[in-house]
């Protein structure tokens, strides 16, 4: 009983993949055009073209996909500027982005007590001023810098697949929480789905295979 007493003051967990589920579409396409300089997008629309074709026809695993970008696109760049891109693209690029029934959702979730975490593939640079404006958490993938510029990899393991899954192990114990709901739209948040007691893909229910 006290257990449960404690789940119902805390309220339940929601967890939202970000892009193509809080968002109308891929995020980090529009970023790029933003942040990263015009000489290395042209490069990069080259050397990424056939990669670009092995990934849509599910040859290509989007990790590989995003780490190339992220080495073409900021190896060298000053973190600082990429940075202050970030906090541009929040502002002035993701509401137009949004999906009204996902952030009904959210507002929902808040509304009833619930906490709710963004756990995306995409960047903390944009991601964290997002987040903050709207009062949730985050767990995402970030930028690796030295000397104040970006390597040009990634700081960690991509936020995506089973690493999800590890990120919200470790930041949450679930079993505090009455319920868990999960919401993606790709093969890349069924690991995350996995986890909910009521987990939703392209905004319509959702049941793990064999359940």
């Amino acid at each position: 009983m006290q257990e449960e007493a404690a789940a119902a003051v805390r309220g339940d967990l929601a967890l939202f993949d970000f892009d193509g589920t809080i968002t109308t579409r891929e995020t980090l396409p529009d970023f790029l055009r933003l942040a990263v300089p015009p000489r290395r997008l042209a490069i990069g629309k080259v050397v990424l073209a056939p990669l670009v074709v092995g990934y849509r026809i599910g040859l290509v695993p989007g990790t590989l996909v995003r780490s190339v970008l992220v080495r073409v696109g900021f190896a060298g760049v000053p973190a600082a500027a990429t940075a202050a891109h970030g906090a541009d693209f929040a502002a002035r690029v993701l509401p137009g982005l949004l999906r009204p029934e996902a952030m009904a959702r959210i507002a929902w979730h808040k509304a009833r007590g619930d906490t709710v975490a963004v756990v995306s593939g995409g960047f903390d640079v944009y991601l964290k001023h997002w987040c903050d404006a709207h009062g949730l958490a985050l767990l995402c993938s970030s930028l690796e810098e030295a000397d104040g510029r970006l390597t040009g990899r990634y700081r960690g393991a991509q936020c995506v697949r089973r690493e999800k899954v590890r990120r919200v192990l470790a930041e949450y114990d679930l079993s505090a929480y009455a319920r868990v709901y999960a919401y993606g739209d790709t093969r890349e948040d069924l690991d995350l789905l996995g986890l909910a007691h009521e987990a939703t893909y392209r905004w319509a229910r959702w049941q793990r295979p064999g359940a």
